[in-house]
């Protein structure tokens, strides 16, 4: 990934690591796998799990510790109401920017 394209992904890994959360609880090991297999292989565990904490400090998510076969419980979070609020918004700013965007672009042609 190039150094513009993993700038840009700083900007909005929040909204997709919520957008991931609305669909099933997960925890920080399996959002990054999801993230690494769907093409972003440069984003680092750490970055995921310091947004998680965030996340949660903010009141986004929900929290439930769950027993590991291998460790420590795991960390599995939840998409709670504020947080659906909040990735509303995010998706309403995306599309927002990204028509706009999109105009722009079609407009250097």
């Amino acid at each position: 990934m190039s150094k513009q394209a993993t700038e840009m992904l700083k900007g909005v890994l929040e909204g997709i690591v919520l957008a991931i959360l609305a669909g099933r609880p997960a925890y920080g090991y399996e959002i990054t796998t999801w993230l690494r297999e769907q093409g972003f292989s440069d984003i680092a565990e750490g970055t995921v799990y310091a947004l998680l904490v965030r996340v949660e400090q903010r009141g986004l998510v929900d929290v439930e510790k769950v027993p590991s076969e291998k460790g420590p419980p795991r960390k599995v979070y939840s998409l709670n109401a504020q947080g659906r609020e909040y990735l509303d918004e995010f998706w309403r700013t995306w599309s927002f920017l990204a028509d706009r965007l999109e105009q722009l672009h079609q407009g250097e042609k």
